[in-house]
């Protein structure tokens, strides 16, 4: 039963896909009917808004494996996989995300010679360890949040460590754990805007060259937040429906 709500999830994940691909489809064509300077440049925003999207998905997606994985290392009755995950997490979450890109562009290059990393690729590595150990922290909470009792009452059925973990406590964890990670999910597409520190063309930096060649910054940031508002509530909404696909709030008895 505790995986049962889970298997909506997949069908509205594919929904919201499509929607996202019709809207960004779209948007080249509904901002072409904007007065300059905005109309001219729709297909650079158009492409902006892509390549954010690409950047939030690709990041948030590495970004619950690794938070499970942190999850699972900060409960682990192993001293070193505790102390490794510890680390991890107090690193990330202590020091600017800003600081993380820019080092993981500039500085990893230095440290791993031979390993030059593109604008892109740089930018998902940052985001991606940066979401993942606030993920860990969310999952580590629903983690602990499962009584000890259901545990043992598993093993006492005859249950491996395995089946117990994957069929009772992860399910239970995950959903616990789910507003926490749509949360952070929501605030990825926003942190996504410092990708144009180290060049990559996302929403803010096309934003950002357009009212430099233009000196419009009011229209020009305008739309850039109104497509950052739209991305946004898309996603909080599609999030909804997954948290209510999963029964979050326990209203299906």
């Amino acid at each position: 039963q505790s995986i049962r709500p889970f298997r909506a999830v997949p069908a509205t994940i594919a929904a919201a896909a499509v929607v996202l691909m019709v809207v960004l489809a779209s948007l080249s064509t509904l901002l072409s009917w904007l007065p300059e300077p905005i109309g001219p440049n729709a297909d650079q925003f158009s492409a902006g808004a892509r390549m954010t999207l690409w950047l939030t998905l690709w990041s948030g997606s590495i970004g619950v494996v690794l938070g499970v994985v942190a999850a699972l290392g900060r409960t682990s009755r192993h001293l070193v996989l505790r102390q490794i995950a510890s680390f991890y997490i107090w690193v990330i979450r202590g020091t600017p995300l800003l600081v993380q890109v820019l080092f993981v562009y500039f500085a990893l290059p230095v440290l791993v010679p031979g390993m030059d990393l593109p604008d892109f690729a740089s930018a998902v590595i940052a985001l991606s360890l940066n979401v993942g150990a606030y993920n860990a922290e969310a999952v580590r909470a629903g983690l602990l949040a499962i009584p000890r009792g259901q545990t043992e009452a598993a093993r006492a059925l005859g249950l491996g460590r395995h089946h117990v973990f994957m069929d009772v406590v992860f399910p239970q964890a995950f959903k616990i754990s789910l507003p926490a990670l749509v949360s952070n999910f929501v605030a990825l597409m926003k942190d996504s805007s410092l990708a144009y520190a180290i060049g990559v063309v996302e929403l803010t930096n096309v934003g950002n060259r357009i009212q430099a060649q233009t000196f419009q910054p009011i229209p020009t940031l305008a739309t850039t937040a109104c497509i950052y508002l739209l991305l946004t509530t898309l996603m909080t909404q599609f999030s909804n429906a997954i948290e209510y696909k999963v029964d979050v709030e326990g209203r299906q008895k």
